[in-house]
């Protein structure tokens, strides 16, 4: 039996912000948009990467203020082949910066961290060509 990860959500409090940090800072592409009013209440957008998974982000308008994180999502990975080029990209942006591009010996990949609007910390990883990708493993 196979099994793998398909997509995950997360709550945002800034549909548009988010929508322009997903969409046109890191690139992905927007696949669906849904709003759900009544009970739920809330907007759903879903953004494909080029390996087919995808990121739903969702704004509940009945809630207010900032998302709390509380301590279960630390981070969570987007991969490149050009981390310091995303990272700059970034940066013209004004998307807040948590750590500039870093090769990291053990781990054969460049790193940077930046936080996304909400402040979710998102990690942007180019892989080297002594290490698979973790797509590949």
């Amino acid at each position: 039996m196979k099994t793998s990860f398909d997509q995950f959500c997360i709550n945002v409090s800034d549909l548009d912000a988010s929508i322009h940090f997903y969409e046109t800072v890191l690139g992905f592409t927007i696949t669906h948009r849904l709003e759900q009013p009544g009970g739920m209440n809330v907007t759903e957008v879903l953004f494909e990467g080029d390996n087919g998974f995808r990121l739903q982000i969702a704004r509940h308008h009945d809630e207010t203020g900032p998302i709390d994180h509380g301590n279960a999502l630390w981070k969570f990975y987007i991969n490149t082949d050009d981390c310091e080029g995303l990272y700059q990209r970034c940066m013209e942006h004004g998307v807040e910066s948590i750590s500039a591009p870093v090769r990291l010996e053990g781990w054969p990949v460049t790193a940077a961290f930046v936080a996304d609007p909400d402040g979710y910390q998102v990690e942007i990883l180019e892989h080297h060509a002594e290490t698979p990708s973790m797509n590949e493993s």
